[in-house]
């Protein structure tokens, strides 16, 4: 479809009864990253994953690849193709993404699934050393740039999906090996010159919209949709205390912490995610959120 530009995603299921369900995966991410829980998900509802900006097979064309290129991007395919609120599932920058469209349209959405989402950084909390460098040598124009050129030539697709893995999970070997081979399938289509520009463009704005967690813990308090957020105990990318911290701004919104497990738990922990979901969603009245359709 287009929303100022192509935009790739995945559609699985029908009107089963249930909500509708948009999923937002995070930086570097793509529609793959719920393949292990969509199709279970699909039994009762409609249920859809995009790529955002510059990931997956979406290009990023004229749009920007920063967060509110993503915001942008997302509201436009829910006011698009989506007929009433939605469950947004968000993972990571996803879930970033999820929480300002919620804040800025509330009536496109009905309810929230934080799925180790990103969120400022609280003192005490200490980054992990190997995030912490990555993500300096990331910011800075040029020197970003030149070390991903550099890891493209010398990984493979294989070798690159299984390094994101590796910082993302606990245990690799717990992601289904028919999870890995569709990544490594993907990552050998894309245009990774371009994929590797959209995550540079993504984690800069990333960084400076969670080095302000007061204008995010305003942003929060406002958004008046249930939530679920999920976070794995074990997350070198988000540590769990953040999602702590938000459950003391939203004491209203339920947190359900998987222990030893890392950032993505639909991938890592999949029967778990696909349990918490399943059973939010059951006792869960969504109907208490705005439900009229933007125009």
């Amino acid at each position: 479809m287009d929303v100022e530009g192509p935009v790739n995603f995945i559609e699985l299921g029908g009107d089963n009864g249930g909500p509708t369900i948009v999923c937002v995966h995070g930086l570097g991410g793509s529609h793959l990253n719920w393949m292990a829980i969509a199709p279970e998900l699909a039994n009762r509802s409609r249920v859809l994953a995009l790529d955002l900006v510059g990931h997956g097979l979406t290009p990023t064309g004229s749009r920007t690849a920063d967060i509110e290129g993503h915001r942008r991007l997302l509201s436009g395919f829910l006011r698009k193709l989506v007929d009433g609120p939605v469950v947004l599932v968000g993972n990571s920058m996803g879930g970033l993404v999820s929480l300002l469209c919620a804040a800025r349209e509330p009536a496109s959405v009905a309810g929230l699934v934080l799925v180790d989402p990103a969120l400022p950084m609280m003192l005490p909390a200490k980054p992990d050393p190997r995030v912490l460098v990555n993500a300096l040598v990331c910011a800075v124009p040029g020197i970003g740039e030149r070390y991903l050129a550099y890891r493209r030539k010398i990984q493979s697709p294989e070798a690159s999906v299984r390094r994101v893995l590796a910082a993302c999970c606990v245990d690799v070997d717990r992601v289904d090996p028919d999870v890995i081979a569709a990544h490594v399938a993907l990552t050998a289509r894309m245009d990774r010159a371009a994929a590797d520009a959209a995550y540079l463009s993504s984690a800069r704005s990333l960084s400076r919209v969670l080095v302000r967690p007061r204008s995010f813990s305003l942003m929060a308090r406002r958004i008046p949709h249930p939530a679920l957020v999920l976070h794995g105990d074990a997350d070198r990318l988000v540590p769990v205390a953040a999602a702590r911290r938000l459950s003391v701004v939203r004491p209203d919104w339920r947190l359900a912490v998987a222990h030893d497990v890392g950032h993505v738990p639909m991938m890592e922990a999949p029967a778990w995610t696909l349990g918490q979901i399943t059973e939010w969603l059951s006792v869960t009245s969504l109907a208490e959120g705005p439900m009229l359709h933007p125009g």
